[in-house]
Order: C-alpha cells, then structure tokens, then sequence
C-alpha cells in the first residue's frame, strides 16, 4: 500500500483541512491501535518532510489527470478543492453562503502593507499611506486578518502587527511566500522612531536628574548679562 494513497484517502474523509502534523498524528495512533498490522506499523515513523514530499507529488498527479477537483495546500494545510469553473452548480447543490463583506480599498491597502512589511506599527503603516488608519486597523483586526505579535524596540513600545493564518486562508495561500511579487512597496523608507535614551548597556533608561545635567554641559555658556553703563557726568555750565 502507498503512502500517497493512505494521505489521499484521509484528506478526502477529512471535516477540515490537515497539515503534515497532523496527518502524521493519524499514522502514529493508527499504528498504536492496530500493532498486530505490519502495513499500518510501517507507517508509524514516517517524518513530516516526507509527509510534505508526497502530498506535493500527490498534488502534481491530481493537477495532471485534469479533474474536476485538486489538492491544494493553504495555509501550511492540505485540502480536497473543487475547480473555479464547475462554481455555478456547486452552488445549485449547496447554496451561497453568508460571507462577510468586501473590505474596501483602504482595508486592502492597509492590508497589503503589513503583509509585505510585516512586523510593523500603526504608526509606520500611516507613514506609508499618509492617512489614520485607526479605524482600517480595528476592521482587519476584527475579521482576524491582522493581529497584534509583539512590541517594538522603541520608545513607548508601540504594538507590533502581522497578518494571521486566516489571511492566508482568505487569499488562498500557502505561506507569505507565495505572495505576488511587491519591490516597489518594499523599497518605501519607513522612518523608525528613535530608541529610548540610556545611560549605559546595562541601564534601562537614564534618569532624569542625569539628563538635565547633560543637557546644561551640552548647551552654550549662556551670553552674560549687560553690564549697567554709568552716565557721564554733565558738563559745567558757561
């Protein structure tokens, strides 16, 4: 029995889509429920790269024989796909779904920039568009397209955001990867704000007391005051 056919039969049966874990995990329990079957034991170390290997060589053969479905893999998960043109009687069969609204042109701006520049702040997003892009943040946010990954290195520890599995899933992707190619968008100088001040590599931050005094060592002696000029005293009358 092949691999490749054990995978094929799994994803077909499957309620969702599975990664190379994942399947792996059904080899291994497999194994462990049915000792006494040498074929299903064989199975039970097999590595996720091979994993991968075969569902790739799997998913040529299905693109090859020209059928009316293909294997696909988004999302780092592979899944059983139907082809776009056969959409019009799929959709006789099950019926359109509710899907959410379109985003609209700034929310795919907005996300196109964090997608090609990813990790990055609000505040170097607006730097780029030119515009707030509060609101625009809040919708990707909420539709779990974007989501909050860190802080940055910088003063007042802005959050950093990146785009999420689910912003994948929504374009169809397998990984950040396989996005179109963006040198332009990359290539924007994006100004970064200044690190926080410190004193030394071990202290956080220099206390105030230290900044003034660098400070009044930095600036200029100050110009003395004018000194007070003595009128001349008049002259005797004739």
């Amino acid at each position: 029995m092949e691999l490749k056919f054990i995978l094929e039969a799994l994803l077909f049966s499957a309620q969702k889509p599975l990664n190379a874990g994942e399947l792996r995990d059904v080899l291994i329990n497999a194994a462990s429920e049915d000792e006494a079957d040498t074929t299903v034991r064989a199975f039970k170390k097999v590595k996720e790269s091979e994993l991968t290997a075969v569902l790739e060589q799997l998913a040529g053969e299905h693109e090859t024989a020209g059928r009316s479905y293909r294997l696909v893999c988004v999302a780092g998960a592979w899944q059983f796909v139907t082809q776009p043109e056969y959409a019009a009687w799929l959709k006789a069969l099950v019926g359109v779904k509710a899907r959410p609204s379109r985003l609209s042109q700034p929310a795919l701006e907005t996300l196109a920039i964090i997608a090609y520049r990813q990790p990055l702040t609000r505040a170097e997003v607006e730097q780029i568009r030119g515009v707030n892009v509060d609101g625009v943040m809040q919708t990707l946010t909420e539709r779990g397209l974007v989501e909050q990954t860190g802080r940055a290195e910088v003063v007042g520890r802005p959050a950093l955001y990146s785009t999420t599995s689910l912003f994948l899933e929504y374009f169809g992707l397998k990984s950040l990867e396989n996005l179109p190619a963006a040198d332009e968008l990359r290539r924007i100088v994006v100004e970064k704000p200044p690190a926080p001040i410190t004193a030394d590599a071990g202290l956080a931050t220099t206390p105030p007391e230290q900044l003034k005094q660098t400070e009044a060592a930095a600036a200029p002696d100050a110009a003395p005051s004018p000194a007070t000029v003595e009128e001349p005293p008049a002259a005797p009358a004739a």
